[in-house]
């Protein structure tokens, strides 16, 4: 009984009842599908010719939106990450990389995908004086490249940015060491230190934390270590200028940088074969 009165009632609203007819029976020209190749076509013009690319962005995405199973929509959320990596939006590229390498990890793009993540948070590695999270984003992001697909043309690349990433923790270690070397504070100093050696000996930061290790060391009276710390600096940097001063600082100390076999700083060596 009320819907027939409420379907009376509807023409009795006079000549205002026609627009509220349209709404329901007209369709939303936002609801009209575009055919998929043309909204990837316009999505790569807007990028290449009017250099559009967050316009181009939302073109491929909405290829997605309006055909999800097509080839058409794997294509576009593959460009769409591009786009935004190129329009310095590398939130919006490491979102649309990672749902690519989620639904289509099989892909001969998954490789690229995985890139994009691991060079957008690389692009975003703050200053060493920041807090270094996005850093360790970057070395897991680029380490799975490396992982998933070592023969891909992207592994050589992920191990350059790799050797970068974990030269900026190096950096972040050896700034945090120098400050408590500034407190005397040198049991302090020596962990962060350490931590470049045993962690980060490839990075350009291991002959200075050597030579750190050498003049906190001696600060504190452990000699054997000090001269281990300059030993192992001259036998695998000897023309390095941290070198110089590690053996100048024992040497006024009435010592000879003399390695100990047994020094955690030795063994860390003979792991990587450098010592």
């Amino acid at each position: 009984m009320i819907f027939s009165l409420l379907a009376l009632s509807l023409p009795l609203g006079g000549c205002g009842t026609g627009a509220i007819w349209d709404k329901f029976l007209a369709k939303d020209d936002k609801m009209i599908d575009e055919p998929a190749d043309k909204l990837y076509n316009e999505g790569l013009y807007l990028m290449n010719k009017d250099k559009d690319i967050k316009g181009a962005a939302k073109k491929f995405e909405e290829v997605d939106r309006q055909h999800p199973y097509s080839d058409w929509a794997r294509k576009s959320l593959l460009m769409s990450a591009y786009a935004y990596y190129q329009a310095g939006d590398y939130d919006s590229c490491i979102g649309a990389a990672t749902r690519y390498v989620t639904l289509h990890p099989g892909s001969a793009d998954a490789a690229y995908a995985q890139y994009l993540i691991a060079a957008s948070n690389y692009d975003q590695i703050p200053d060493i004086s920041r807090d270094q999270g996005r850093t360790e984003k970057a070395i897991a992001a680029l380490e799975e490249v490396i992982r998933k697909y070592p023969t891909s043309e992207y592994a050589n690349s992920a191990k350059q940015k790799l050797e970068g990433a974990r030269d900026q923790l190096a950096g972040k270690e050896m700034d945090i060491g120098r400050y408590y070397m500034s407190k005397r504070d040198y049991a302090a100093a020596i962990n962060r230190f350490k931590t470049v050696v045993t962690r980060y000996q490839t990075t350009r930061h291991v002959e200075e934390a050597l030579a750190r290790l050498t003049e906190a060391y001696m600060a504190i009276g452990i000699v054997g270590e000090a001269q281990t710390a300059a030993a192992v600096l001259g036998h695998n940097f000897p023309d390095s200028k941290w070198y110089k001063d590690a053996y100048t600082l024992v040497k006024s100390g009435g010592l000879e940088p003399t390695e100990n076999k047994g020094s955690w700083i030795s063994r860390s060596f003979k792991k990587l074969g450098l010592g």
